[in-house]
C-alpha cells in the first residue's frame, strides 16, 4: 500500500474525508475507488458511494478477499445510513467472517456493529443483544468503542433500563471524545437527547402527564396494570398479553382503563369502538360479543364487569390500572416518530421496523405529504421519505417492539 493510500485512510479513520478526497480524488485504482467511496458516503452522498464501492469490489483481485470484503462493509455501512433494511444480512455475515478469518477483527467488529444497529431498527431485541455480546470491546480502537457502547445503550434503552444507558452513553462520550471525530460526538449528543425527552404519556384517573423513559422504567411493578398503547399490549409485571393483531380487543381496553376506576357505557364504548354515532341493536351485539372475547384475552390479568349501564374494568392482583401512550398522539404517529430521526427512510425500511404491509406504508406517506408532514425524494427504489425533528418524539425509543422480558 503506497503512502498516499495510507495518508487517505488514516484522514478518513479521523473523520475527514475531504482530506482523504485531496489524495485519492484522481485515482482509479481499486484501493482510491474504495476510499473514495467512503468519502462520498461521509459527506452524505450515498449513491456515489455505492458506486465507487462496488466498482472497487469488481476491480479487486480474487485473491484479495479482505479488501473486497471491506467494501461490502462499507456498502452495509451505507445502507444502514440510507436505511436500507432490506440490504442482504446475509452479504454482511460472509464479509465479517472474511475479516476475521484473516485476522482483521477491527472491521470485523464494526460490520458486527452494523448488524446489531439493523436488528436494533427492526425490533429483533434479543438477537441484537446475542451478537452484541460475542464482542469484546477492551481492545477496541476509540472511534469503534464509542460505536459499541451506542449499541449498549440502544438495547438498554428498549429494555427500559436508563441507568445501564447512561452509563453506557458516558462511556460512548469519553471514547468519541477520544477518537476526536465531531459526527461520532454527535451522534452520542443526540442519544442523550433522546434519553431526556419525554418518552411516553401517563394516563391515568383521568390525568394526563408526560414520562422520561427513567419515569416508564419505575411503571413495571406488580401494583400496575399498564394497557400500552405504544406497543398494543396489556401487561402487569412479567404476564403480558398482545393485543397488536386484534385492534377492537385493543381499543376497548384501552377505554375501559383510561375510566377506571369507573365504567364505561355501553354507547360510549361503541362510540369509541365502532366509530357510530348511534348504538343500534346490531351493535350492542357485536359489543357483547366482543367483551366476552377480551375477557377470555386478559383472564388472567382482569375481569371486566357489567354495569348497569355499561361495563367496568376490574384487576385481579393490581391495585392500579394506567394507559401508556405516545407523547403526542396522531394518525400515522408511528411513521412519523421514526422519520422525526432525521434519516431519509424507504418505504420498505419502514415496513420493516413496523411490522406492516409496504403498501400500507405508503398510503400513509401519501397521506402524510398531502398533510405537509413529509417529503420524499428520488424515483422508484431510490425514492426516500424524510420530515424535520418533530418535538414530544422519542424516535425509536417506545415504537412497537420487544417489550423487556418478551
Amino acid at each position: 500500500m503506497d503512502s498516499l493510500i495510507t495518508a487517505a485512510a488514516r484522514a478518513l479513520a479521523e473523520g475527514d474525508p475531504l482530506g482523504a478526497l485531496n489524495r485519492v480524488a484522481l485515482r482509479d485504482d481499486p484501493p482510491a475507488l474504495a476510499l473514495r467511496g467512503i468519502a462520498m458516503a461521509q459527506l452524505g452522498d450515498f449513491t456515489k458511494a455505492k458506486l465507487l464501492l462496488r466498482k472497487a469490489s469488481r476491480t479487486f483481485g480474487v485473491k484479495e478477499a479482505v479488501a473486497r470484503a471491506r467494501c461490502v462493509v462499507a456498502e452495509a455501512e451505507i445502507a444502514l445510513a440510507s436505511r436500507d433494511l432490506s440490504w442482504p444480512e446475509k452479504k454482511l455475515e460472509a464479509a465479517r467472517m472474511v475479516l476475521e478469518t484473516h485476522g482483521d477483527l477491527a472491521n470485523a467488529a464494526h460490520a458486527r456493529h452494523l448488524e446489531v444497529r439493523r436488528l436494533l431498527l427492526i425490533g429483533r431485541l434479543q438477537e441484537a443483544e446475542r451478537k452484541l455480546a460475542l464482542l469484546d470491546p477492551a481492545p477496541m480502537r476509540p472511534a469503534l468503542r464509542a460505536s459499541h457502547e451506542l449499541a449498549v445503550a440502544g438495547i438498554a434503552m428498549r429494555k427500559l433500563q436508563t441507568k445501564a444507558a447512561r452509563a453506557a452513553l458516558e462511556r460512548a462520550g469519553r471514547a468519541a471524545q477520544r477518537s476526536g471525530i465531531s459526527a461520532l460526538m454527535g451522534e452520542v449528543e443526540s442519544a442523550l437527547r433522546m434519553l431526556e425527552a419525554p418518552a411516553a404519556r401517563l394516563i391515568a384517573r383521568g390525568q394526563h402527564r408526560l414520562l422520561m423513559l427513567s419515569d416508564v422504567e419505575a411503571l413495571q411493578t406488580p401494583k400496575r396494570l399498564i394497557v400500552d398503547a405504544c406497543r398494543y399490549v396489556v401487561r402487569e409485571k412479567q404476564n403480558l398479553v398482545s393485543l397488536a393483531s386484534r385492534p377492537v380487543l385493543f381499543s376497548l381496553a384501552r377505554t375501559l382503563a383510561e375510566a377506571w376506576p369507573n365504567d364505561v357505557s355501553r354507547e360510549d364504548l361503541v362510540a369509541h369502538t365502532f366509530r357510530a354515532r348511534h348504538a343500534d341493536e346490531s351493535h350492542r351485539a357485536r359489543l357483547r360479543v366482543e367483551i366476552g372475547r377480551l375477557r377470555t384475552a386478559l383472564r388472567d390479568l382482569a375481569e371486566i364487569n357489567a354495569s348497569p349501564s355499561g361495563f367496568v374494568l376490574v384487576p385481579r392482583y393490581a391495585e392500579e390500572v394506567v394507559v401508556l401512550a405516545r407523547p403526542v398522539e396522531e394518525e400515522h404517529a408511528a411513521i412519523l416518530a421514526l422519520l422525526s430521526d432525521g434519516e431519509a427512510w424507504s418505504s420498505s425500511a419502514l415496513a420493516m421496523a413496523l411490522g406492516t404491509s409496504q403498501r400500507t406504508i405508503q398510503r400513509a406517506l401519501e397521506d402524510l405529504a398531502v398533510a405537509g408532514k413529509a417529503q420524499s425524494f428520488g424515483q422508484g427504489r431510490a425514492r426516500r421519505w424524510m420530515t424535520t425533528p418533530i418535538p414530544g418524539f422519542t424516535t425509536t425509543l417506545l415504537l412497537p417492539g420487544p417489550l423487556p422480558g418478551s
